[in-house]
């Protein structure tokens, strides 16, 4: 049993927002940090203060976590970024928004001394005395405080008041995880309602200290419990944090905390075969769980539903078997062929869903190479004459502009280049395509063209397929690759008018070139050949991947389970050691590096030989490095053990944040279940003698910073997580089940026409029962749980309540 959180967070757009360059504009992007860990960075918006960036991202994290904040930054090519403003949504907050905060937030001003994080490690104790108690508090240590010196650190340390008096510990120099071991004592009087004020502070030689956070306490509180130990997180001063909005523009957001109780696995098993079993018996008549789902499902939440429902069959290998359940019943009610698959239904969903979890290695294959080429040639191309902007195109060679026929011109030859290209690709990857998406393919076609067998719909089975492949999936990739992963930055204008009309040119062929798409934007007219040509091409390419038989499909799965396919892969920078310390000039080496479930691997190139560096069942631990280690703020550790059982770290170079966090998280996920899992680690490396993140001498020490194994961005090649799938089903189900008792009573109440029977025998209403007692006997068992009474963090009493 677990409790499981994830935020769910979209970053829209940005308005208003105050100009940071000479030329009245910014470059804005925007930094998410969790706790004060940076785990996104959105792409620039180069020239604009009303920056969109329609980003979307899943971070997994512990229940524990407190904030998360997001800063407007603006990018500067020769100095440090701006700082515009931020903002930030408490644990608080959004535990009153259980449906997601929403809306436009201001931003604050972001002032350094007030960006507080880390933890203290204190021992309180009441110690009785002769004439009075005294009361003793013990410094022991501090851990990820905030770096205030250009050196990636601070000097920290601990100022403690009471009651009028005030002491200091030492100076630890040149560390973020300082450790002092000092204790102080001050006359305690009964029924003292003074408050003990535990401050870190950052020591300066020329300029004011830096205030690191503090915690306060409640003395009577602590008087009650006579002695507590434990690690505080540090809070911001309040009388000083009055953030000022000023006119620093806005943020629109939409965050969602979740808070799952993930119950053992048995405890989902009569869930999961009950909705398997639906599964497998098809459409046999009304009442049947899957389609009173997604009639009671709102247009708002169909989209996670039917992720979390395909993910769960997809464990369960029924993937196939549940999308063609859903087609059946699409087609089922739908009785005009030019309006099928194109509403927002259960199985469009699905199969939006499935196609992103089960073909996106498959969509970088075709589509990155084509993409990329017009990021690097970023040609003005343009079909519109209303928008045509001559002068944005001039023709060297003959030292004039070109006429507005020229430009049109050249931009049709581009696209009729970049669209024949990708259908040329797009034929020659059949082979390429995952079988289960081949097999899901093949039942769409072939229940299409059973439903609509005419002469006068040959076409309509194509276009079912193509709905989803072009219109839903290579389309919407092709507009915002950034957002399918095919591109870290968003296209500049130039580069998004080409890349819209050339998705549009694939719907066009997608929609196998009707009179109706025709006749929505006539200046398309000049790749009507390329078009026409493309029909043809896209009808060859589907007939051949749907000719798939289940043995070939039963081979080609056995052939790609024997792969081990990757889970991550990209070029890295690894750090060489030499003797027993790291060492600092030129020891990163780039290498090509490949993560799957069984090694981490590196080649020179991706083409090349790959030899296995750490054994994926070896991982102790991954963990970033601080910043002062390597002069980066984008190294990562590894932590594992050799085959002779010793601990190794090996060092890895990141170019991005954004990289970093994925290959954490990647690498967090496939060794979650090892065994030695690390609870602490060093966030310095062992130079000379001794740790530079907490200078203990002892290298074998545990470690002065705790792992973070927890903390995880989703992403759509992730490992199955089965039982968190059910919980989230149960969660839906759960939401729904006064209308389904309401349903359970229509289906009993008029027994003629509800006892149809199913291929085991079962009544609808019976089915339908079974699943209402299911959900009561996993509310039971939530509300067994142990779990969900613990509090959050301990020692929380002590803290003083202001």
């Amino acid at each position: 049993m677990a409790k499981r959180s994830s935020l769910s967070i979209r970053i829209v757009e940005g308005k208003n927002l105050p100009a940071k360059d000479i030329t009245g504009s910014s470059d804005p992007y925007c930094i998410v940090k969790v706790d004060n860990e940076p785990i996104i960075r959105t792409a620039t918006v180069w020239k604009t203060l009303c920056p969109f960036w329609g980003e979307e991202y899943q971070v997994h994290l512990p229940p524990t976590f407190h904030m998360v904040a997001f800063y407007v930054m603006d990018e500067d090519a020769l100095s440090r970024d701006d700082v515009i403003g931020k903002v930030c949504l408490t644990r608080d907050t959004l535990v009153t928004h259980p449906k997601g905060f929403s809306g436009w937030a201001h931003l604050t001003e972001v002032d350094p001394d007030e960006e507080v994080q880390g933890e203290i490690h204190l021992r309180l104790e009441v110690v009785p005395g002769t004439r009075a108690c005294r009361l003793r508090c013990s410094v022991l240590e501090a851990r990820d405080l905030a770096p205030k010196d250009r050196n990636g650190a601070s000097d920290p340390f601990v100022r403690v008041r009471y009651n009028g008096r005030t002491q200091e510990t030492s100076i630890v120099k040149k560390s973020c995880y300082p450790r002092w071991n000092e204790t102080f004592e001050f006359e305690l009087e009964e029924g003292a309602t003074e408050a003990l004020c535990v401050e870190a502070w950052d020591w300066d030689l020329v300029s004011r200290n830096d205030f690191l956070g503090k915690v306060v306490f409640n003395v009577q509180r602590l008087w009650v419990a006579q002695q507590e130990e434990g690690w505080f997180r540090l809070q911001p001063d309040q009388s000083k944090s009055q953030q000022k909005e000023g006119n620093l523009g806005s943020l629109q957001l939409e965050v969602r905390l979740r808070d799952e109780m993930v119950l053992p696995s048995g405890c989902y098993q009569a869930l999961v075969q009950l909705l398997c079993r639906e599964v497998k018996l098809g459409t046999q008549g009304p009442g049947q769980l899957i389609p009173l789902i997604e009639e009671m499902t709102s247009t708002e939440c169909r989209q996670e539903v039917a992720t979390n429902l395909l993910k769960l069959f997809l464990g369960q290998g029924l993937a196939k078997d549940f999308l063609d359940l859903l087609f059946q019943l699409e087609l089922g009610r739908t009785s005009e062929a030019n309006t099928l698959f194109r509403s927002n239904s259960l199985a469009s969903k699905s199969m939006e869903s499935f196609l992103k979890v089960a073909g996106m290695r498959y969509l970088h294959g075709v589509l990155g190479p084509i993409i990329d080429r017009i990021f690097e040639e970023k040609k003005y191309v343009e079909l519109d004459p209303s928008k045509v902007e001559v002068k944005d195109v001039g023709c060297s060679g003959l030292h004039r502009p070109q006429t507005e026929a020229e430009v049109l011109e050249q931009s049709a030859q581009t696209l009729r280049a970049h669209l024949g290209e990708l259908l040329s690709a797009l034929c020659r990857s059949v082979r390429a395509c995952p079988a289960v998406v081949r097999a899901t393919f093949r039942q769409l076609f072939q229940r299409v063209r059973e439903r609509f067998p005419s002469a006068e719909h040959e076409n309509v089975p194509f276009i079912a397929v193509t709905s989803f492949l072009c219109l839903r999936f290579f389309s919407p990739a092709i507009m915002a690759p950034k957002l399918f992963h095919l591109r870290e930055r968003h296209a500049d204008a130039r580069t998004s008018r080409t890349l819209l009309l050339l998705a549009k040119a694939v719907q066009n062929v997608g929609n196998m070139d009707t009179p109706a798409s025709r006749a929505k934007e006539a200046w398309m007219e000049p790749l009507q050949p390329s078009v026409y040509q493309g029909v043809t091409q896209m009808k060859d390419f589907i007939t051949k991947l749907v000719d798939i038989e289940e043995k070939e499909e039963l081979d080609l799965q056995r052939a790609l389970s024997l792969q081990a396919p990757p889970v991550k892969e990209g070029p890295l920078f690894i750090h060489r050691t030499k003797g027993k310390s790291p060492l600092l000039s030129s020891s990163f080496k780039k290498l090509y590096f490949s993560l799957t479930t069984e090694a981490l691997s590196f080649a020179k190139t991706p083409s090349s030989k790959k030899s296995a560096l750490i054994k994926l069942a070896n991982i102790r631990a991954a963990e970033k490095v601080e910043e002062k280690s390597f002069g980066s703020s984008h190294v990562m550790q590894v932590i594992y053990t050799d085959d002779a059982g010793r601990p190794q770290t090996a060092y890895l170079q990141c170019k991005c944040v954004n990289e970093l966090n994925q290959w954490l998280s990647a690498l967090r996920k496939v060794s979650i279940n090892n065994t030695g899992l690390l609870g602490s680690y060093h966030p310095g490396v062992f130079r000379g003698d001794k740790w530079s993140c907490c200078h203990q001498k002892d290298k074998t020490d545990l470690g002065c910073d705790k792992t973070r194994s927890r903390v995880t961005l989703q992403e759509w090649n992730d490992p199955l997580d089965h039982d968190l799938e059910a919980q989230l089903i149960y969660r839906h189900l759960l939401g729904m089940e006064a209308a389904l008792r309401e349903k359970h009573r229509e289906l009993s109440a008029g027994t003629e026409t509800a006892s149809v029977l199913t291929g085991c025998g079962e009544a609808s209403e019976d089915r339908l029962a079974q699943l209402l007692q299911v959900l009561q006997d996993l509310q039971e068992a939530h509300n067994c749980s142990p779990v969900s009474s613990l509090p959050l963090e301990p020692n929380y009493l002590l803290e003083l309540q202001t």
